[in-house]
């Protein structure tokens, strides 16, 4: 919406309200470096982090397994793949 101009549309302004909102939960810190037009980050802490090592690791025994992994992708790639099935459909029928 930027690119084109529509800073003030009504869509944009959804979308800011959205990312406005998205955002009330953020806490922390970010370090970063600047050199030469390059933005590195150091590093970041939050106390409100969703990151939890124990859950993420495959080493912690858990309610996670490796197989997990595999049903997850392929639920998930349900939806992507009609997801682009319904989007070739739109394509094809305004080339038309």
């Amino acid at each position: 919406l930027l690119p084109t101009g529509f800073w003030h549309s009504p869509e944009c302004e959804f979308l800011r309200q959205c990312i406005g909102r998205s955002q009330e939960a953020v806490v922390g810190t970010v370090r970063l470096s600047v050199f030469k037009g390059q933005v590195y980050v150091l590093g970041r802490e939050s106390p409100r982090s969703l990151y939890n090592e124990e859950l993420v690791s495959m080493n912690v025994q858990g309610d996670y397994e490796p197989a997990d992994a595999t049903g997850f992708i392929n639920i998930n790639s349900l939806r992507l793949k009609e997801y682009h099935r319904l989007q070739s459909k739109v394509t094809t029928k305004q080339d038309e």
